[in-house]
């Protein structure tokens, strides 16, 4: 057994398992994103230790049910605890995640919020009446519908949100009265870690949290195959989803997957504004957002003023160290993305894309790169770059431009700028995914809403509120009542 990390050795990130902190089989180094310097190590668990993670799961799931007011007590707790603790966090984020501290701040900030939320729904979560008193010889019954927990859910999150995404799974199966279990990524695993610890110290029982780590490739298929898991919430990419989905069976799943998410600017659109927000929805976290602007359609007779104003935006991004404060965008993940983005752009370049802005790589650290003059089929056009790379393509109407965002597999979210109601309706009609903004780019989520793609985007809703609904099952009481005289 290991105690919770300290920061006098470099963060570890350990496993949580049966209500303690252990070792696993070996241990990896993390590195920090920028520097590459090593910043601690994670833990790999073996499978008997996965096995038995969910076995403690479902014991304490059976042995300890919380009511409503214990789970909003647990949750609010921990809100104030992440608080308290911000700076650690955003030490952790910048250093695992390569996000700039205001990014790694606006993180903290976000994560706090959807515990929040999921502290007030522990208290609103309820069922409904259904009226079956009015069928035909049923006026002597009352109908109603509750929530249950399903019991074991099992979170598994991406890098690109090393802690909120982990709240995303963590506090609505909490809010709602299940046990839970969390695969963070290997290259991002101290966020969770220091997580686990605080819902702890807010009076989670041990038993209804636990914690693995490891290669996902490894640790996943043994969770997917575990029967005792009765949920799975996973965010990643539309293959590794897709497996998943086809190996739970007929346990339920919410699959939050990829995108090459798309914004529209009409020529009516306040240019003005619409440009930095677009800018900051390509670029932000380096582009590594499953709803980050890949594609920018502009209505064809404002579309050279348009990508003066993306320019002029884009120069105006600081580039580099994270820890610098007025730093934008940090670096990729690795260097192996970075260099993969760049051939990308490279690849364009040479069947006729030009870079009007950017297109180099430092390290880690891709420079934000606008492109104009791409065509269907390019890899930046037609596969998820997950990289700060912005491809703008002209269009004369607004149902060309709906059919383009539509062309491709995925479904996610896209952003509409017009000031005429009816086009905005129109496209919100029109466009096959799961989120439409007008007059916000395609990335602008906030916590507390649905949020769910269609076709290959995914399945199900993450949200505290609607997660919750994932997350219960809904049971249906009827009740016979002394026949009325």
């Amino acid at each position: 057994m290991v105690s919770p990390p300290t920061e006098a050795v470099g963060w570890r990130a350990p496993l949580f398992v049966d209500g303690a902190w252990v070792c696993g089989a070996d241990a990896t180094p993390v590195f920090d994103k920028f520097t590459g310097a090593p910043v601690g190590a994670v833990e790999r668990a073996t499978r008997a230790q996965v096995d038995q993670a969910v076995r403690g799961l479902r014991a304490s799931f059976e042995r300890d049910r919380l009511d409503g007011q214990r789970r909003y007590q647990v949750l609010h707790d921990t809100a104030g605890r992440i608080a308290e603790r911000r700076r650690d966090f955003v030490d952790r984020i910048v250093a695992e995640a390569g996000f700039p501290v205001s990014d790694a701040d606006q993180e903290v900030s976000r994560a706090i919020q959807t515990f929040l939320i999921s502290a007030e729904e522990a208290k609103r979560l309820t069922g409904e009446m259904v009226p079956i008193e009015n069928a035909p010889g049923n006026a002597h019954r009352l109908g109603f519908t509750i929530r249950v927990p399903r019991g074991v859910v099992c979170g598994i999150t991406s890098f690109n949100s090393p802690l909120n995404m982990v709240a995303h799974k963590v506090a609505p199966a909490l809010a709602s009265g299940n046990t839970v279990l969390i695969k963070p990524p290997q290259n991002t695993p101290f966020s969770a870690v220091l997580l686990v610890e605080l819902l702890l110290q807010a009076g989670l029982p041990a038993g209804h949290v636990a914690l693995v780590q490891g290669p996902g490739s490894e640790v996943g298929p043994w969770l997917v195959g575990n029967p005792d898991i009765n949920f799975y919430s996973f965010t990643g990419s539309t293959s590794v989803g897709r497996s998943i989905r086809e190996s739970v069976g007929m346990r339920p799943v919410a699959l939050e997957l990829g995108s090459i998410s798309a914004t529209i600017v009409c020529a009516d659109a306040d240019l003005e504004r619409a440009a930095p927000r677009c800018v900051n929805s390509g670029f932000r976290r380096a582009g590594q957002v499953c709803t980050s602007t890949q594609r920018l359609f502009v209505e064809e007779r404002v579309v050279d003023r348009f990508t003066m104003l993306l320019v002029d935006a884009a120069r105006a991004v600081k580039v580099g160290d994270p820890r610098d404060p007025e730093t934008v965008v940090g670096p990729m993940i690795s260097e192996a993305e970075a260099k993969r983005a760049e051939s990308w752009i490279a690849e364009a370049v040479r069947d006729g894309a030009t870079v009007v802005h950017g297109g180099g790589r430092r390290g880690a650290v891709l420079m934000p790169t606008i492109l104009v003059g791409v065509r269907p089929g390019m890899k930046v056009m037609s596969e998820e770059a997950f990289a700060p790379v912005l491809s703008v393509i002209p269009f004369r109407s607004l149902d060309e431009a709906i059919a383009e965002v539509n062309s491709v597999p995925y479904g996610l979210a896209a952003g509409v700028f017009t000031q005429q109601v009816d086009r905005a309706m129109h496209a919100a009609r029109r466009l096959h995914v799961g989120i439409v903004h007008v007059n916000e780019p395609s990335s602008s989520r906030v916590d507390m809403m649905p949020f769910a793609g269609v076709k290959d985007s995914g399945l199900g809703r993450e949200g505290p509120k609607y997660a919750m609904q994932e997350m219960t099952e809904e049971r249906l009481i009827t009740w016979s009542l002394e026949t009325p005289r």
